[in-house]
């Protein structure tokens, strides 16, 4: 390597670059494992225009180039920009809502000159540099409640707009940057709420009403009992217990109702139904019990590569995208399954690793978000898959065939190895 060559690439941390290549190599080989048909002309059907994989390796193609004009930019570019880049992108989801096109039941994709693409995935990595561009302001004190829901209007606005194009799921993803302000100092008490809604929201769902409002009063009421003394010095405690109660009581017997009947689709709820083991409608729970099917017939050691019957024959619905886990866990069996997920797990642990270095505030504050968007994907692509969490079009970071998707998670990747490279500046 010549002394030009080895500037251009001083400061890279190739150990992230191979596992980026190593999970979008993997990727190609499953959409076209997916695809691939026993008596195919392998050699033809690489470079065929109306097969997924030849339109990844264009995709790649473009996401490698984006790769390139971003390693040769000004790092502070990003910290310029990332206020314009976050506007920008809420102005292509209300555009959306315009002249949006309607793809398999969500109103969430602009067809520009036959070029189709997704502005909620590009939404993601604008809202991780307005992010990281307010948490990194000296004016912001993120220990002050006004800071604090700024922060959380930043992630949520994007999410509330994408919702009203009947796209939950991606929706679901911009609860990620609640991960990064807890590493930035949002008290931890919060998640534990957050967590016990969650419960609310499960017992509503599982448990008969009158059974749970039951069991909601005899705890308060030994909450109260056991809490006797501290009442008595502070009666302010007292209204405390009360209104947690209340809260509760009324979450469980109005709210989760009216969300379930007003709010949410009939499909959304027939999905989370499914899930809970309250549907045994078989259209609605055949998506995940064919996807168990194919993960559970790879065995231990796999079929083997482009061996897989239930790929082979069209069982597993949107096997290229939302399940293409299915294919490696066929193809590969539970052994190639912890292999793969291990890449991401090196993937994410290696970029913790990096923002933790980071003189910048705003580049560890990307750093995590980057971290924390591949997590939630990945966490909810396999749940979905392995019938822990209802069906609702996560793509596999890198893996799943999309090319918004490929572009915009190539794009988060390489902005934090730009930002990285120039690690000993302080960006704001």
């Amino acid at each position: 390597m010549n002394r030009s060559q080895a500037k251009l690439t001083q400061g890279i941390d190739w150990p992230i670059v191979g596992l980026y290549l190593a999970l979008v190599i993997i990727g190609i080989m499953s959409i076209f494992a997916a695809e691939y048909r026993g008596d195919d002309n392998v050699w033809q059907d690489i470079i065929h225009p109306g097969k997924n994989y030849s339109r990844q390796l264009i995709w790649l193609g473009i996401s490698l180039v984006l790769a390139a004009i971003i390693w040769l930019t000004d790092s502070k570019f990003f910290t310029a920009t990332a206020n314009l880049a976050y506007a920008g992108g809420l102005l292509l989801l209300l555009l959306v809502l315009g002249i949006g096109k309607d793809v398999k039941g969500s109103h969430s994709w602009l067809v520009i000159g036959g070029f189709q693409f997704q502005p909620a995935e590009l939404t993601k990595l604008c809202t991780n540099l307005a992010l990281a561009k307010y948490l990194s302001s000296q004016e912001t004190d993120f220990t002050k409640l006004r800071s604090r829901l700024i922060a959380a209007a930043l992630a949520l606005i994007p999410a509330g707009i994408i919702i009203l194009q009947d796209e939950t799921g991606l929706a679901l993803v911009y609860f990620s940057f609640f991960l990064v302000m807890y590493r930035e100092g949002l008290p931890g008490v919060l998640l534990v709420i957050a967590f016990s809604g969650i419960v609310l929201v499960l017992s509503a769902l599982l448990v008969d009403r009158t059974v749970l409002f039951s069991i909601f009063t005899v705890i308060t009421a030994l909450v109260i009992y056991f809490s006797r003394r501290e009442i008595k010095r502070k009666r302010s405690r007292l209204a405390v217990i009360l209104g947690v109660y209340a809260f509760c009581a009324l979450f469980v017997m109005f709210i989760v109702p009216f969300a379930f009947t007003k709010v949410l689709k009939d499909y959304q709820v027939r999905r989370i139904e499914v899930m809970l083991g309250k549907e045994n409608d078989p259209k609605a729970t055949y998506n995940t019990r064919q996807s168990m099917i194919a993960i559970g017939s790879g065995g231990f050691w796999g079929k083997g590569y482009l061996k897989g019957t239930q790929t082979r024959y069209d069982f597993v619905p949107e096997q290229s995208t939302d399940f293409i886990f299915c294919t490696i866990g066929e193809d590969f069996g539970f052994f190639g399954s912890v292999i793969f997920l291990a890449i991401y797990v090196a993937l994410l642990f290696r970029i913790i690793f990096v923002a933790e270095r980071q003189r910048s505030t705003f580049t560890r504050v990307y750093a995590y978000g980057v971290a924390s968007i591949i997590f939630f994907h990945l966490a909810i692509n396999i749940a979905m898959t392995i019938g822990l969490a209802p069906v609702i079009g996560i793509p596999l970071p890198l893996v799943s065939y999309g090319g918004s998707s490929l572009m915009t998670f190539t794009m988060l990747i390489f902005i934090l190895l730009r930002l990285d490279a120039d690690r000993q500046m302080v960006l704001r």
